[in-house]
């Protein structure tokens, strides 16, 4: 019980401690409290490409096991419309995710911060319809995410490198993010930020690299919800022809749950 406490405590403290940002929208963040602490988050997201319509919502459960370890379950519904054939929908690629904070300098009302991250993805989604929910493949991606948080802006970036299974080509994942708010700083957090993300996916054996640039907004409406919306638009994108992507939007919330 004392242990609990003490938790929800030092969550308070570390919430109000940076109150000007929540987690950026598309680009992770190595906070581990908060609103990326004991919740959930959901969100819609829904991708424009030239020969299809797919609508995604994950439901993702993070939960401290101390304030130093975070571990998630992300669980994904997935539906896809494409333009020459009948949509089809269901339970996507499952995953699991683990944080572990490796550094840590905290200063008056600024943080810099490096998180450990490794990302296991499951087969569970449908590989042989057609179009198909998942990829048939398992995923492990270990990597690194770091942030440098201030009352005034913060910068954000994750890298991650993805080793598939069944003779599947690797890929090195990477995000930035510049989050600014709007409103001056109060307790409880009520803020709006903006943010400005760049998020890239880099193909191993191809050499082939898509970049994504992504911006969004975010209301916070307390200590315990935001709610949050951007669009990623392609940079650079090197998929076969006739699929490429034309924008992807992402309207989501974020609940603290003690």
């Amino acid at each position: 019980m004392f242990k609990k406490i003490s938790l929800i405590i030092l969550g308070v403290v570390l919430w109000s401690y940076v109150p000007a940002q929540g987690p950026p929208i598309f680009t992770d963040t190595p906070v581990l409290l908060g609103l990326e602490g004991s919740g959930i988050r959901t969100f819609g997201k829904f991708i424009s490409k030239e020969n299809a319509k797919i609508y995604v919502q994950p439901l993702i459960v993070p939960y401290n096991i101390t304030p130093r370890l975070l571990v998630a379950a992300v669980v994904p519904f997935v539906n896809k419309n494409p333009s020459d054939g009948a949509a089809i929908g269901g339970l996507g690629d499952m995953s699991a995710v683990a944080k572990f904070t490796v550094f840590q300098i905290d200063g008056k009302a600024k943080t810099f911060r490096i998180v450990a991250k490794l990302r296991e993805i499951f087969p569970t989604g449908n590989s042989k319809s057609m179009p198909s929910l998942g990829a048939g493949i398992y995923q492990t991606m270990p990597g690194i995410v770091s942030g440098y948080i201030t009352s005034k802006f913060g910068i954000y970036a994750d890298i991650g490198y993805n080793i598939t299974s069944g003779g599947a080509t690797d890929n090195l994942l990477y995000n930035m993010a510049f989050a600014y708010p709007l409103l001056p700083q109060q307790y409880p957090a009520k803020q709006i930020n903006i943010y400005l993300e760049f998020n890239g996916n880099y193909i191993v054996d191809t050499k082939a690299n898509s970049l994504f640039v992504s911006p969004g907004l975010q209301w916070i409406m307390g200590r315990r919800v935001l709610v949050e919306s951007g669009i990623q638009i392609p940079l650079n994108e090197i998929v076969p022809s006739g699929s490429k992507t034309k924008f992807m939007f992402l309207l989501g919330t974020r609940i603290l749950i003690f």
